[in-house]
């Protein structure tokens, strides 16, 4: 089998070629005025000296537990930005001290038991691809130890409902298993989220993912039929309905609990025929506000593009998807039941009323989505972790934070928080910064943008230098009335300045006492969505 990066994004044979790492060190010069940059060699497993293990694996668990030293590594951290330029530091100073490979619920119940009996933490793990601490492994001193759950052997399509369009699903499965299993059924879940590849239904259910289609059904919650989740308490399933009124709903707490309360082990999800059907267009506009106009109507008009994603000239010139003097929106339709045409020729007649440009679209082939402006975009969105790394082992900050806001607020929010991000970076960085912003998700009543920057830093600097400017870019969002996450989950990385100030006093106390009854020892994720009570949890980013 492949094995994956312990230090970065995909396999360890998926790197960038000579020729784009040269096209990324010049880019960095012209951008940033330097005349050379230091780069971080590709560290190996076998040159990190890891902390030795503090807990032994007890008899009964051997067949599941493992002090394996590359495991460690792997389960160390996420893919965030700070996640990357750690591992490429070789700074494993809090690895996990062993990792769980429960091939069944009873075995994952097992592990659960014998660490909540000796005061041991547990991170659930499906596949590592969180980009904001959600499988971080540093908990503090509080704990005897630290054991991250990792559930890819739970990966199985249990059974499937095609009257209703379900399937039963373990958690563990990863996205193009899934999707490679329900399409020889000619079915599909159609949730792509950029982490696709490496991440699990598992992780999305626990994190509220967003997947890459813009309008309709874009969270993890639309699929949602019903949970079954493992507690230090026991197991809590949910009754499959297509809905309920039944007080409130016991999905809901479970989706997007983040691993604080458990691990979800299966689900129900709806699924979806395949579709066969499609109609895309790009259009361009030379009027920021127009295109943002022309985005809403389309998204209040009721005819739901898979696809609706707005780049301003910046984000568009980035991706290689424009030249830098016009905000392209890309639209796209599909079904499987009926012809696409109309429903695209109404939206186009929608951008046409705010000035948009465009050509009319010739005879659309089957994967006509992946050409000219929208496949162009589509290739940047699915090489960015990989274009990322190149910049980390430069020590440039290459990142991005996402939000949601009402259209009423729109523009101006969009507006300000650029600007405000822009002020921040220059401050903390010393060289200027540009913020180029996208839309991910459309809805009625509001949007989600999607904000990139480039810092500079030095590869011993990048850190600190990542880690004010997330801190700022929390505070940005929350202070201007947006979200601190749309998408990304909460994790560590977004609670402090964010989650901490965001989430209703009220609520956070329904939360605490619900944490305190299912898990009372503190044990799973701690540090996540809120802290265990009586025990001190620290985080890394505030040093606290």
């Amino acid at each position: 089998m492949k094995k994956r990066k312990f230090w970065g994004w995909g396999y360890e044979d998926d790197l960038l070629t000579a020729s784009e790492e040269e096209s990324i060190e010049a880019r960095i010069l012209s951008t940033f005025d330097v005349q050379e940059v230091s780069i971080l060699p590709i560290p190996k497993a076998e040159d990190i000296e890891l902390p030795s293990v503090k807990i032994s694996i007890p008899k009964s668990l051997e067949s599941i537990l493992t002090d394996d030293h590359l495991e460690r590594l792997n389960h160390s951290y996420g893919k965030s930005f700070a996640d990357t330029a750690r591992a490429l530091l070789k700074d494993f100073s809090s690895p996990p001290d062993l990792i769980a490979f429960p091939n069944s619920e009873e075995e994952l119940i097992d592990v659960m038991d014998w660490a909540n009996s000796n005061n041991i933490a547990v991170i659930p793990y499906g596949g590592g691809s969180s980009v904001c601490g959600g499988v971080e492994t540093f908990v503090g001193d509080s704990y005897a130890g630290v054991i991250s759950l990792d559930m890819k052997n739970l990966n199985k399509i249990i059974e499937v409902d095609g009257e209703s369009r379900a399937a039963r699903i373990q958690a563990g499965i990863l996205g193009p298993d899934l999707e490679n299993s329900l399409k020889q059924l000619d079915l599909t879940m159609r949730h792509y989220p950029q982490s696709f590849e490496f991440s699990t239904l598992g992780g999305w259910i626990a994190t509220r993912s967003g997947g890459h289609y813009a309008t309709l059904y874009t969270h993890i919650d639309d699929f949602v039929e019903s949970t079954r989740m493992v507690t230090p308490s026991g197991v809590i399933e949910s009754r499959r309905l297509p809905g309920s009124g039944a007080g409130p709903s016991p999905d809901r707490l479970t989706i997007g609990s983040e691993g604080s309360l458990g691990i979800i082990t299966e689900a129900w999800m709806r699924l979806q025929d395949r579709p066969i059907y499609r109609s895309s267009s790009s259009v361009e506009f030379k009027d920021y506000k127009k295109a943002l106009n022309a985005t809403r109507l389309i998204s209040q008009s009721g005819l739901f593009p898979a696809n609706c994603r707005l780049l301003d000239s910046n984000e568009a010139h980035f991706n290689g998807a424009g030249d830098g003097s016009r905000h392209i929106l890309i639209l796209s339709f599909e079904s499987a039941d009926h012809d696409m045409s109309p429903w695209l020729k109404r939206a186009l007649e929608i951008v046409k009323s705010q000035d948009g440009v465009f050509e009319l679209p010739e005879s659309q082939s089957k994967n006509s989505h992946r050409s000219g402006s929208s496949g162009n975009w589509r290739n940047s969105f699915i090489k960015a972790p990989y274009l990322r790394e190149s910049f980390v082992r430069r020590g440039i900050v290459q990142d991005t934070f996402e939000t949601a806001i009402t259209w009423d607020k729109s523009y101006e929010f969009i507006e300000e928080v650029k600007k405000q991000t822009s002020a921040a970076i220059k401050e903390i960085s010393g060289k200027p910064a540009l913020v180029a912003c996208r839309l991910t998700h459309c809805y009625p009543d509001g949007l989600a943008p999607y904000f990139t920057y480039g810092a500079y830093a030095t590869p011993h600097t990048m850190i600190d230098v990542w880690r004010e400017i997330k801190l700022a870019t929390n505070e940005i969002c929350v202070s201007l009335g947006g979200t601190v996450t749309h998408h990304h989950a909460v994790g560590r990385d977004h609670r402090p300045n964010g989650y901490d100030i965001q989430i209703p006093g009220g609520f956070k106390d329904m939360l605490t006492s619900a944490k305190e009854r299912v898990d009372p020892l503190g044990i799973m994720n701690p540090g996540t969505l809120i802290d265990p009570t009586g025990i001190e949890i620290q985080n890394w980013i505030t040093k606290k």
